[in-house]
């Protein structure tokens, strides 16, 4: 478990979330935050305590209670934790911007696994293998 702060799961072979991730952890308060790669073969989903499937679908993060936070309310987390982002978390929150927002993830969550991945040997994610059964 991660003592320090929230626990963000990413997809490391998706260039674009990859670049995110990178600019979030360069940022103040980004130590304590606890990034995991979903893609690594060292990742191990239910020892986290999430969903092998539904945790490639849509971005994950445990917060320090252990509760999930998934999809648009995952960035809120993170943006809640990275002092140059609160004002991002604060306005995502206002009813009828997280609307849209959570519209405009669930549209990217839905053709993410369409865009290029990253060129790593795919045998190094099991991602590759429940795409193919998809």
């Amino acid at each position: 478990m991660n003592n320090m702060g929230i626990t963000v799961f990413f997809d490391g072979l998706c260039p674009l979330c990859s670049r995110e991730i990178e600019h979030y952890k360069r940022q103040n308060g980004a130590d304590k935050i606890l990034f995991k790669d979903i893609t690594e073969p060292s990742f191990h989903p239910q020892a986290e305590g999430v969903d092998p499937v539904l945790v490639h679908k849509v971005m994950h993060v445990k917060r320090t209670n252990g509760s999930m936070a998934l999809g648009l309310d995952a960035f809120i987390e993170i943006w809640k934790n990275l002092p140059s982002f609160t004002w991002m978390a604060r306005t995502a929150e206002i009813r009828p911007i997280h609307f849209i927002l959570s519209i405009a993830y669930h549209a990217f969550a839905k053709i993410r696994p369409l865009l290029p991945r990253k060129n790593r040997a795919c045998e190094a994610s099991p991602y590759c293998e429940m795409k193919e059964k998809q």
